[in-house]
């Protein structure tokens, strides 16, 4: 209980920052300091998101189609490059560069070139998903096989444990934490990454719809979409916190003493 008094008060907080901000936009929106077809108020947009809620629904099926394998992908290739590059020092003097340069490149210029490349459909969204989503990972594992206790390898080595032992036994379960820290991220990266992607073309996804509605100057039901983007995400991140419970049973069990 002592753990819990802190955290309630801190979504309390959070809660009212959030309230008063929303009152303060129904308030310059509702009294005209502001035009409606400029910014519309929070209740146009619930009205908004309540009337389009079935086709933003549809939308939303591909768009997470797409943050869904990009992020797989980008997982998988995030954990291999990580791994590979711990385990082999020239590669990681040779790779980590290049992993950094990747971030340094905005997704809406390499988006265009990949539909150029790569045509309308779902391959060139899920390739700038993979690009911006792998970097936390592969960041993260490093940093939590980096910074393994050395007492702990040497112990392990001093009993006869090779490097795949010392891998599972002491990297792997202590890069855990900066490994959800990033998947955490990464999960947040996806959604907007597909959403960004769809803005350069495509047949469906929020994207598009956000695109469609933008230019028959519908903001309320524009804002509508970045409403419904803002709810996944944060489903999605709540959803990280999950896995990490379940699969870092001796953190519960900490928490719990």
């Amino acid at each position: 209980m002592k753990g819990k008094s802190p955290s309630i008060t801190n979504k309390l907080w959070s809660c009212s920052a959030v309230l008063a901000i929303l009152l303060f936009w129904q308030v310059i929106t509702g009294t005209g300091m502001i035009d409606a077809f400029l910014l519309p108020s929070p209740l146009q947009v619930i009205k908004a998101f309540i009337t389009e809620f079935p086709t933003l629904m549809e939308h939303s099926v591909i768009t997470l189609s797409e943050a869904f394998v990009g992020l797989g992908l980008g997982i998988f290739l995030g954990f291999l490059m990580a791994v590979a590059m711990d385990q082999f020092e020239p590669l990681y003097q040779a790779l980590y560069p290049l992993v950094i340069l990747t971030q340094t490149v905005p997704t809406v210029a390499i988006a265009p070139l990949l539909v150029l490349w790569f045509g309308y459909e779902m391959t060139p969204k899920v390739i700038l998903i993979v690009i911006t989503t792998f970097f936390p990972i592969t960041i993260g594992l490093l940093t939590g096989f980096r910074s393994s206790d050395p007492d702990a390898v040497s112990l392990l080595r001093a009993m006869g444990a090779g490097k795949r032992q010392i891998f599972f036994y002491i990297k792997l379960p202590g890069a855990m934490d900066p490994f959800f820290s990033g998947l955490r991220i990464s999960a947040s990266y996806a959604v907007v990454g597909a959403v960004i992607s769809e803005w350069l073309g495509g047949f469906g996804g929020l994207g598009v719809y956000m695109t469609r509605v933008k230019k028959a100057f519908s903001f309320d039901k524009m804002f509508a979409v970045i409403l419904l983007i803002s709810i996944i995400s944060l489903i999605l991140m709540n959803g990280v916190e999950i896995l990490q419970w379940l699969f870092m049973p001796w953190k519960r069990i900490k928490n719990d003493k």
